[in-house]
């Protein structure tokens, strides 16, 4: 048996439907004439495409081990951007770590499946391959990987220069795609060192919405019996302002959810949205509400998280809903309370409303899509009219005109162009891209949610299909059926979670939850003075073996206490730490005492931090 036939073999067995699709007809703009084969100096083989050769004509196979060792130090995913025939992937399959192919040209694996055995290669359980289209799958496999090797795992990406050299525009998308994954956890860490506090602080305020409103899962158990409406998703790029004209039509075909940004759009148009989606703690978010909500309106929604700014849930909507907490503190009180029911959270509040829209996915197969740019087109950065463009023309003066304002915006989170809906180049930057990976991805996990997006000067993003008008157009008209239908919703709610006996025993957990936070927090707080001043006590006087060994001992005991303690997450999100004894130089003993003084000062300033906003 060849090696091809051999390659075939696992091919079919163990990835189904790559081999058809490598042998499917293709518009590939390489042709065989442009793959050469040669022997190496070593015996292997090298390949050369188009008069330039992807690997060494000396030695393929080392030259393959080297790139792999040069970032064997990482044990995340490997990504390999240029397959060509493989030396390098192997190598890096060999380590056991997972491996992800981005290769653009088919022709070039099945050449490779001819001239090398890959066998032992393709047994291997943790190779994904992404080969031609666009490569966006590769969001979705780096998802995989991660999970399998730990999200704490940092990739690693090993490029064919030569390869990626024919296809750079190709490439370089694949690239921006792992840079925006490989961003996302230095973003959040990022977030989390700047607002942790914030969040805390308006948890603690809000604490008891967790008990008076019920959560999405509520909602979504209730509208589960719907009639197929279509949703409308209005976020608040640039592009919003082109729906004016069909905004009318809109209202009366699709439950309309809008985020906190765009509602001042629908209010100067006279429309109130069916729900508005809200979720940052900041202040500055608070006031895009401004002059929004008329009292006693009673028609849209809200849908909150319960670390907003503590305002947002005194504003007079008449029905409030919260979505799952993110946060440790929340959570706690959830768990003992009411859970609410998780919703995506990409770092947008634009993802989560997306994942809200799509909770009617037991009845609706349609998102109907605006303002997501993700990008800025002609310069803009929000629809005409946001609080960031009046709050920017409020404030501007001589020597800080809003033209500087808008400059920072573009500025700030280093911006690039990249590949627009409608194919052209667009201006956007890592921040938005990353939000762009995380709707790619989701639009992959649901692929039976139909995602159409009316306008194309945003930036590309697979899975948001360009919308027709004269297909929406057709949609049958049924604002009656949609008011009807939302207010029998509201109040079954509002009689069964608001039902006396309910009431109560809610409040009676709820009670329960907090004195338990309380108690919690406080006896963490004890343990952690007593362990600092233990090993600052040590520190201070020399000890023989028989006390060290009780010191130890004692310092021990209190560190499993905090790692077991059921509010150790709270403290942990406060002090980000993983309640480690680090290791340090020196005297083993005299390091051990050094580090648990550190970890239990930290810890007690966490906790002390929480309970201030209790």
């Amino acid at each position: 048996m060849n090696f091809f036939e051999r390659n075939k073999q696992i091919l079919l067995r163990q990835y189904k439907g790559l081999f058809e699709e490598l042998i499917s007809n293709n518009d590939d703009d390489l042709s065989l004439d442009d793959i050469k084969i040669e022997p190496a100096a070593s015996g292997e083989y090298t390949l050369c495409v188009k008069g330039i050769y992807a690997h060494s004509q000396r030695d393929p196979l080392r030259e393959g081990q080297r790139l792999f060792e040069s970032v064997n130090t990482e044990k995340g995913p490997v990504v390999i951007l240029g397959f060509g025939l493989g030396y390098t992937a192997t190598a890096a399959a060999i380590s056991g770590r997972s491996v992800i192919v981005v290769e653009k040209h088919k022709k070039l694996l099945l050449k490779a499946m001819e001239v090398r055995d890959l066998s032992d290669f393709l047994s291997n359980n943790s190779i994904m391959f992404i080969v031609g289209n666009s490569g966006e799958a590769v969001t979705a496999a780096l998802a995989i990987a991660s999970n399998t090797a730990g999200s704490e795992k940092k990739i690693s990406v090993i490029r064919n220069k030569a390869l990626i050299g024919f296809d750079e525009q190709w490439y370089r998308a694949v690239d921006d795609r792992i840079r925006a994954w490989a961003m996302k956890d230095e973003v959040n860490s990022a977030t989390q060192k700047r607002f942790a506090e914030r969040w805390v602080r308006n948890l603690a305020r809000n604490m008891s919405a967790i008990r008076d409103y019920p959560g999405v899962s509520f909602l979504a158990q209730k509208t589960a019996a719907g009639n197929g409406f279509p949703v409308f998703l209005a976020a608040a790029g640039p592009s919003l302002d082109k729906i004016k004209p069909l905004l009318r039509d809109i209202y009366e075909r699709c439950i309309i959810v809008a985020v906190d940004t765009s509602l001042r759009f629908f209010i100067q148009n006279g429309i109130q949205p069916d729900f508005v989606v809200v979720v940052d703690p900041q202040f500055w978010n608070n006031r895009h509400l401004d002059r929004c909500v008329a009292k006693n309106s009673g028609h849209t929604a809200l849908i909150a998280e319960s670390a907003v700014y503590p305002p947002v849930l005194s504003l007079p909507f008449k029905n409030k809903f919260l979505c799952g907490s993110m946060f440790p503190l929340g959570e706690f009180i959830e768990k003992k309370v009411d859970q609410k029911g998780k919703l995506g959270a990409g770092g947008s509040v634009a993802t989560t409303a997306w994942d809200f829209a799509r909770s009617f996915g037991s009845y609706t197969q349609e998102i109907w899509i605006a303002g997501l740019d993700l990008a800025f087109p002609d310069l803009k950065t929000h629809f005409r009219g946001a609080r960031f463009e009046s709050l920017s023309n409020s404030r501007s003066g001589r020597f800080n005109p809003a033209e500087k304002w808008i400059v920072r915006a573009l500025r700030d989170a280093f911006p690039f162009k990249a590949r627009s809906a409608a194919g052209t180049q667009v201006l956007t930057d890592k921040r938005l891209s990353l939000y762009a990976a995380w709707f790619e991805n989701q639009f992959g996990k649901y692929p039976q949610i139909k995602n159409y997006c009316f306008f194309q000067e945003g930036l590309a993003i697979s899975g948001l299909q360009a919308a027709e008008n004269e297909k929406f157009i057709t949609l049958p008209k049924c604002r009656d059926e949609i008011n009807s239908f939302l207010q029998s919703v509201f109040n079954q709610i509002e009689s069964e979670y608001n039902e006396t006996q309910e009431k109560l025993k809610r409040s009676e957990r709820y009670e329960n939850a907090v004195n338990n936070l309380k108690s919690g927090l406080e006896t963490l707080l004890n343990k952690s003075v007593k362990g600092a001043e233990t090993a600052k006590q040590a520190l201070k006087s020399g000890l023989n073996l028989n006390q060290q060994d009780k010191v130890f001992k004692e310092l021990e005991e209190i560190t499993r206490f905090i790692k077991e303690s059921e509010v150790k997450e709270i403290v942990n999100f406060v002090y980000a730490s993983d309640f480690s004894i680090k290791d340090t130089e020196g005297d083993p003993f005299i390091a051990y005492l050094k580090s648990s003084l550190e970890l239990f000062t930290k810890v007690g300033e966490a906790v002390h931090e929480v309970l201030r906003w209790l």
